[in-house]
């Protein structure tokens, strides 16, 4: 029986069109004929009309018609449906036949051009032999036709024609071969369309009327077939919703028939004929589950109609053709839009013909003859699902042995699938049946790529039963092509503890790769082909003749091998001055012991991998113990002293190799990256992390294998400094005094401490803002200013010898409170000697210290009457006075030097204004106060402004330098109350000066004015930038941040110019009493470039 005996016909797998006949046309010698045959068949889109077209000689022989049968009394059908019916109707019996003639209405010789179309038409008709075939007349003309009614000669010859021809006045048309052809042609196809229409809603007729001649005792087939006949007229009429109702009936009366060995076979093709164009018409009307639910009902049908036990081989091949082509159907709705899901995709189906597949590869077990006694002569039967030979009168006893190669493409379209729809197990499953079945074709290589491509989800997975079958087989596969490394490594992972087979089956496996070590040929594995291992055999001794010195590399961190590996730093850091020690440790879970060569562990600083290596020469002292035992932990111990310049950096094991074997055989290296593990190691430590098993005592030398973990790194770090470092001061610090913080370094090192270096100031790494605010000096006879920085790097000390201290001050001065952290380093460097090697080793030793900044007094402005009334405006001409009020917040003695007014040129002193307040003491919370009278001289008409001043005051602490403090009058302003400010820039060099200004937004204050300019101002000129400010909240508040940049001057930074500037003022809550007619204060801000 040939491979393609249940392939589906084609003529039932493709759609159904209705069949039109051209006659008339040469399309080889006429370019007119050939340009309408091209508009008929060429670039057929989807919304031109379902017609098939073909153009035949105006004499073609059409299929003769059998004589209509009158009664079915004594008719008994041989068949349910014959094998050449649909064909029949899709490509030789037209539902109309068309015929072309050149003919224009003013044709001179139009009498003998229309007895010349007559007779034409007489032939078709005869030819159709008394079929219901429809037959249309096209006239091809030169020239366009008037409307309707304008060519009276036309009408007049039109009808003429028609009755010559004895056709309808529908039956006849007129193709004018004009520039729009394609669109005459398309007029044209959907009046054949309806003609088409019109001959197969007869046939349908035709055949129910059948029906009432009919009976069920004799004519069960006739039913089964007049309802799949009516159903396929009806694809053709495009009528799908009826044809689907007539293929449901026709199903449901073929499961209706009694069945026997002798057409059991029948009714299963043509159930499935039923079946596939349910299913097709499911799809296509959009309803899956309907297609889905029919072929479970169909397979539920039919799975146990067996027959024969001797034919069950050819029962497998037809249900796995049932399950691959609903695959095919379902796989077409998706490309056309239909949308599947994990648990319903046509994977499953195909998997299903697969398996169907193999179940027949299992039953068909012996040889076909030849000739096939299941063949006809023709190779063509009268009817679908019928033999060349009756059944039940012989009884075939021989199988025919399906080719490997349909499982495989079954299997490749299944696991296509569930790729496609995100299902790895399902995937990983039809992977290994296929390996499979490529092994049984003897396509090794094939078969050992897929195996070893699903290996690695089974070890992640851990299904080690599973993994242990794959491995068998890809074993067997390298084998017999003599792949000496796939052998080693899987023959390794079989022997191994993740390895489900028995000790005997293990034992044989290690001492084939001890034979193979020694380069000899390995014993054939079990159950492989004789002829194969014959070839195998030749081919080892191949290769062992060419191995001399071959080295083979195995990665095994990926598989479970039988020797286990953990290499391990004892601690994760090391100090320069202690030499830094690895533990290798290894395991084996073989039957018997294994001995090794070599073993080397491979450093991220190959510098050091000369010092972990243990090999059989014995070039590592102590180490004999070349040979693993079975369920022992061995350990190998290393050590070596890192260099000075690998001080602050990372070493890390890169890979430990192990190798079996020798210089005469064959080595082989085993590879680990990294501190060693395997497939399964993580999740053996995390099981015995959490095992409550109590472990027995082991012997003093021997270890837990599952109590050591792996340490696959370690740090470097400088030798512990053996000196001190010891800040002493007095907190707090005052703002903007110079605070003295002493530094004491004191040596306890047995030799000396050379090339002594200090890096002393504000730590890194905090507020950006701080590193401008603090600044440190090791001079504390000068105060400190912007050009001081806040870390002094590198301060040279000198050496230091044993014992011996020394001291440094350092002065710290910061312009902003609240806290900041200082670091005080030292490093040094000294000479020391580590198992016979000397080396320098730095050393350094860090002090952190924490100071708060506290503000040293509090300075309070405001304006009284003579009377000592407080006043919210002052007038011109007329006295007040200044009072300021100095209140200490230092938590020791505040000596005030000294006390200064600068008055602004809109304000005079009524006296010559001097210090209250000079070489005055105050201590905590003490406070001083002064008054000064002053007066307002007339301004301007219409200003209500003016600026007051400055107050300067010099002031100490009791240990530090004089620091001078500035403060403006008025500070204040008030809230949602216009506050004008006017910045004075003065230019005193000698160049031009361009200068950059921008004012930050401040969440206190809304402003007018320029927010960024651009400027230049001549030498010696003067230029007023004016804003005025919009106070939102009271209290003190910082002020918008005026930034400016000198870009002729790019050394002096913006943060020294913005000293010359006010940064907050005092905000006053608006005041609601009545109108005063004084002059209110404003606020003015002067700086000056010099030279």
């Amino acid at each position: 029986m040939s491979p393609a005996q249940w392939d589906l016909p084609p003529e039932l797998c493709c759609r159904p069109m209705a069949f039109v006949a051209l006659t008339g046309l040469d399309v080889v010698y006429n370019a007119v004929h050939r340009a309408i045959w091209d508009a008929f068949c060429a670039n057929r889109r989807a919304d031109r009309v379902p017609i098939s077209f073909k153009v035949l000689p105006g004499d073609h022989e059409y299929p003769k018609c059998r004589t209509k049968r009158t009664s079915y009394e004594w008719y008994i059908p041989k068949g349910i449906l014959k094998t050449g019916w649909m064909n029949k109707h899709l490509n030789l019996v037209p539902a109309l036949v068309v015929l072309f003639y050149e003919l224009d209405w003013d044709e001179p010789q139009w009498k003998e051009k229309q007895s010349e179309c007559a007779t034409k038409v007489e032939i078709v008709r005869t030819s159709l032999q008394g079929r219901n075939t429809k037959v249309a007349v096209v006239l091809i003309q030169k020239k366009t036709p008037l409307p309707p009614g304008e060519d009276v000669m036309a009408s007049e010859r039109a009808a003429a024609l028609c009755n010559a021809c004895d056709l309808s006045g529908k039956s006849l048309f007129v193709l004018p071969h004009t520039d729009h052809l394609v669109g005459y042609i398309i007029r044209l196809e959907n009046a054949f369309y309806e003609h088409a229409q019109t001959y197969y809603y007869t046939e349908i007729r035709r055949v129910k009327s059948h029906k009432e001649f009919l009976n069920k005792t004799t004519h069960q087939l006739l039913f089964v077939r007049h309802q799949f006949k009516t159903a396929f007229f009806s694809e053709l009429k495009q009528d799908t919703q009826n044809a689907l109702k007539y293929y449901r009936a026709a199903y449901s009366l073929i499961h209706e028939l009694r069945t026997h060995e002798t057409n059991i076979l029948e009714i299963k093709t043509m159930a499935g004929f039923i079946n596939y164009k349910i299913c097709r018409l499911c799809f296509q009307h959009n309803t899956p589950l309907d297609a889905i639910a029919q072929f479970r009902k169909h397979i539920d049908l039919c799975k146990k109609k067996i027959g024969s036990a001797e034919l069950a081989f050819e029962h497998a091949a037809w249900m796995s053709k049932q399950f691959q082509y609903f695959g095919d159907l379902f796989d077409e709705a998706i490309k056309l839009g239909l949308t599947a899901i994990q648990t319903q995709n046509p994977g499953f189906y195909y998997q299903q013909a697969a398996h169907y597949a193999q179940e027949r590869k299992r039953l068909a077990n012996l040889g076909y003859p030849a000739p096939d006694p299941l063949e006809t002569p023709t190779g063509i039967l009268d009817f679908y699902g019928q033999r060349a030979w009756r059944q039940g009168h012989q009884i075939s006893t021989c199988f025919k042995l399906v080719s490997q190669e349909l499982i495989i493409a079954l299997l490749s379209n299944a696991v296509a699938q569930f790729k496609k729809y995100k299902c790895p197990r399902m995937k990983s499953r039809l992977m290994v049946q296929m390996g499979e079945e490529y092994y049984h074709t003897k396509d090794y290589a094939k078969a050992l790529k897929l195996l070893d491509y699903v290996m690695c989800d089974y070890r992640t997975e851990r299904w080690w039963g599973l993994l242990t079958s794959i491995l068998g087989t890809a074993l067997r596969c390298s084998y017999l092509m003599a792949q000496v490394k796939d052998y080693v490594s899987y023959s390794m992972e079989l022997v191994g503890r993740a390895s489900m087979l028995r000790e005997d089956q293990k034992s044989r496996i290690q001492k084939n790769v001890a034979k193979v070590l020694k380069n000899e040929p390995p014993e054939a594995e079990p159950d492989c082909d004789p002829s194969a291992v014959k070839a195998a055999q030749a081919l080892w001794n191949e290769r062992g003749s060419q191995a001399s010195g071959e080295d083979l590399i195995l990665e095994v961190q990926d598989s479970v091998p039988f020797v286990q590996c953990k290499a391990r730093f004892l601690h994760p850091s090391f100090h320069l001055d202690v030499p830094v020690q690895l533990h290798v440790f290894l395991l084996t879970d073989s039957p018997h012991p294994v001995r090794f060569s070599k073993l080397c562990v491979s450093l991220s600083n190959q510098d050091y991998n000369q010092y972990c290596v243990v090999d059989s020469l014995g070039q590592a002292p102590a180490q004999e113990d070349m040979c693993l035992v079975p369920g022992r932990t061995h350990r190998y111990s290393f050590r070596f002293v890192a260099r000075p310049e690998d001080v602050g950096k990372k070493i890390e094991i890169t890979g430990v190799d192990l190798m079996l074997g020798s210089e005469n055989g064959r080595c082989i290296f085993l590879n680990w990256r990294g501190g060693g593990g395997d497939a399964a190691s993580s999740h053996e430590a995390l099981q015995a992390t959490r095992s409550f098993k109590r472990r027995g005592r082991l012997p003093e030398n021997e270890v837990d294998w599952d109590t050591v973990s792996i340490q696959a790194s370690t740090m470097i770090i400088s030798r512990v400094p053996r000196i001190s470092v010891q800040l002493h001061h007095e907190p707090p610090a005052l703002n903007n005094e110079m605070y003295c913080m002493m530094v004491t370094i004191q040596s306890h090192e047995d030799i000396v401490a050379r090339d002594l270096k200090l890096t002393a100031g504000l730590k890194p790494g905090q507020d950006a803002n701080l590193s401008h605010t603090t600044h440190v000096t090791l001079d504390g006879s000068k105060m400190c200013d912007d050009s001081h920085r806040a870390l002094l790097p590198d301060i040279p000390m000198g050496d230091l010898q044993p014992q011996e201290k020394m001291e440094k001050p350092l002065s710290i001065r910061c312009s902003t409170t609240g806290p900041r952290i200082f670091l005080v380093h030292v490093a040094y460097t000294v000479d020391t000697c580590i198992e016979g090697r000397d080396i320098v080793c730095k050393c350094h030793k860090d002090e952190t210290v924490t100071i708060e900044t506290v503000v040293p007094f509090e300075v309070a402005v405001k304006f009284v009457s003579t009377k000592f009334e407080h006043l919210e405006h002052v007038f011109v001409d007329v006295p007040f006075l200044l009072m300021t009020d100095i209140l200490s917040m230092s938590p020791w003695p505040l000596h005030l030097v000294t006390s200064e007014l600068q008055l602004a040129p809109t304000m005079a002193a009524v006296d010559q204004p001097a210090s209250q307040v000079e070489e005055v003491v105050l201590q905590t919370g003490e406070s001083a106060s002064e008054c000064f009278c002053l007066t307002c001289p007339p301004v301007h008409h219409g200003t209500t402004g003016v600026a007051s001043g400055q107050y300067v005051m010099s002031w100490k602490s009791c240990c530090s330098l004089i620091n001078t403090q500035l403060f403006y009058l008025p500070s204040f302003g008030r809230v949602r109350e216009s506050l004008p400010v006017k910045y004075h820039i003065q230019n005193r060099t000698a160049i031009v000066q361009e200068v950059e200004m921008s004012v930050e937004p401040s969440d206190a204050f809304m402003f007018s004015g320029l927010k960024q300019v651009r400027l230049r101002i001549l030498p010696g000129t003067e230029q007023d930038m004016l804003y005025n400010f919009y106070p939102l909240m009271a209290g003190y508040q910082m002020l918008p941040l005026l930034n400016i940049n000198l870009l002729r001057l790019p050394a002096v930074s913006g943060q020294l110019l913005r000293r010359f500037l006010p940064s907050r003022i005092f905000i006053k809550v608006t005041f609601n009493g009545p109108a005063n007619s004084g002059i209110e204060t404003s606020m003015l801000a002067t700086f000056t470039f010099v030279s």
